[in-house]
């Protein structure tokens, strides 16, 4: 994870990704790395077998993340690399960073972040061991749990396992899930089963050559694939918010083109959830004469055209033409277009809104609006997780259980968003997968103290997880941003919200007319020297 202030929202900012680089932070001897100041000229840390430096990055500027990698890889070998690409050394508000050659840490455009300090990379290469308490323990839980996974011939873990996150890609289509045509069109009329099915998993899957784990996985949802029609000889398979965001979003049946930009936004280090929204943007704004051929240099935006869609994200990329404007999401382009266009920017507080409707997960227009990372459908969403495990008491985590009428008591369902979002939160920040939630039962307490000694409990864990939701959003507001005040388009407007979000912030302790953090909350959370910034 990598968390700060987001340039592109002003909120507190945080983005996750899988992969290799943040165990390899721990085997440095370090829990987290803090940057701090702005180089003059590019330079990128590493920490290599325990010794510290800057080093000068002036020959890797201008290379995508890729070749960053490994140019960095030769030099510095077994080392884990995370880097920016051309988008944040553009300082693109949509940029994110990269490792392990595409997976990308991509939402609050932290590959900004970086690119204004000069950063280009961080290279880690660490002699420490995972530092573990019980490790006849450990193997036993995790060959437990492991087999749960191998064995799993349907639902959820197998379909992860099968065809990672693109199982999803014709399902949420057909339920009103997944946003069609800028989210305001429907599976059946403007994106129907004879164009979907060219997106399914299956044809996915045609062009996996391996499969990708991150770090200790079992699962392994992750792919390379090959695709010679797109020039990709090794690339990491789309996942489904990409397939989505280039695909149902824009009418796109053409996978080819959404394999290549894939790995052209992977290269470059920019966010395609924001990226495909940007382009359902210009291409709405063009539809109805906001934009002309005199602003794209020639290209014919229109729905489900592909070849004007890799040229746009190009432009994008490299801040070309309007591209330049578009680099840094709707937001921004509303207010150089303006001309009413506002309608066809689906962001929140900037940060356009992950591929998954509020119109169906009732909650996730709270996350959307008023989590302190505005847009982002990994904001732990009650609707989005309550299909799985979670559903029965002890089901997931042993001791945690949901309100048993959350779904038709507002009491009960303020209290399960509490309880959510907070073991989110605490899941989060043991940098665990999200995905575990759709799984299988889970030993959480067990594997916890195996690896620390610790005697936890689920209600220490909430506790914490209700502390990191309360700082997230204590930061928010000490920014001087009334998340409270904040709405999503209204095309993507489900339930009400608002509501929602008042009786959340009842059982968070907060002020339900503003979300701010009650003193006796802060208190109870020791967080009392939170107090001198909000009050």
């Amino acid at each position: 994870m990598i968390a700060g202030k987001s340039p592109l929202t002003g909120t507190w900012g945080d983005a996750n990704c899988g992969g290799y680089f943040g165990p390899e932070i721990k085997k440095c001897g370090y829990d987290a790395i803090l940057i701090k100041g702005a180089a003059k000229t590019p330079k990128y840390v590493a920490v290599i077998d325990g010794e510290k430096k800057f080093m000068d990055a002036t020959d890797l500027w201008g290379l995508d993340t890729v070749e960053t990698e490994e140019k960095l890889g030769e030099k510095h070998e077994k080392a884990r690399i995370a880097s920016i690409g051309q988008s944040g050394e553009n300082l693109s508000l949509i940029s994110g960073v990269v490792n392990d050659k595409g997976r990308i840490a991509a939402r609050s455009g932290f590959g900004a972040v970086l690119g204004s300090k000069k950063l280009k990379a961080l290279v880690l290469k660490g002699t420490d061991k995972l530092p573990i308490v019980d490790n006849s323990k450990l193997v036993e839980l995790a060959k437990e749990y492991n087999e749960g996974i191998k064995e799993a011939t349907s639902g959820a873990t197998f379909m992860w396992k099968s065809f990672g996150t693109s199982w999803m890609n014709d399902i949420v289509a057909k339920t009103g899930d997944a946003p069609i045509k800028n989210w305001k069109g429907t599976h059946k009329e403007d994106f129907p089963p004879d164009q979907l099915k060219k997106l399914t998993g299956m044809e996915v899957n045609k062009f996996k050559e391996k499969e990708f784990g991150c770090f200790a996985c079992s699962v392994r949802c992750g792919g390379i694939v090959k695709m010679e029609d797109a020039g990709l000889e090794e690339s990491h398979q789309p996942e489904y918010e990409t397939c989505a965001a280039f695909g149902h979003l824009l009418l796109n049946d053409d996978l080819e083109s959404i394999f290549k930009i894939n790995d052209m936004c992977n290269r470059a280090g920019i966010d395609t959830i924001s990226v495909g929204g940007t382009v359902g943007y210009a291409i709405e704004a063009f539809e109805n004469d906001v934009l002309s051929k005199d602003d794209t240099d020639g290209l014919e935006l229109s729905w489900g055209n592909a070849d004007a869609i890799i040229g746009l994200v190009d432009k994008i990329i490299k801040r070309e033409g309007i591209g330049d404007i578009l680099a840094d999401g709707t937001q921004k382009a509303v207010e150089k277009f303006n001309e009413g266009s506002e309608e066809y920017a689906i962001n929140s507080m900037g940060q356009e809104l992950g591929m998954h409707s509020p119109k169906y997960y009732k909650s996730l227009g709270m996350s959307y609006a008023f989590d302190p990372t505005p847009g982002r459908h990994t904001a732990a969403s009650l609707d989005m997780l309550v299909g799985g495990p979670m559903m029965k008491p002890n089901g997931l985590f042993e001791g945690f259980a949901l309100p048993r009428k959350f779904k038709r008591s507002g009491e009960d369902r303020w209290e399960a968003h509490k309880l959510v979002i907070s073991m989110w939160q605490s899941t989060c920040s043991l940098g665990m997968c999200q995905f575990i939630y759709f799984f299988q039962k889970y030993p959480l307490i067990e594997l916890i103290k195996a690896l620390t000694g610790w005697d936890i409990t689920i209600e220490e864990i909430l506790t914490i997880g209700q502390r990191i939701q309360t700082l997230r959003q204590a930061f928010t507001l000490r920014e001087g941003i009334n998340i409270a005040e904040n709405e999503i388009p209204e095309r993507t407007v489900g339930i009400d919200y608002k509501e929602e979000y008042q009786g959340y912030c009842e059982k968070m302790g907060w002020n339900p007319e503003n979300g701010h953090p009650l003193k006796e909350t802060l208190d109870n959370l020791n967080l009392g020297f939170v107090k001198k910034d909000l009050y």
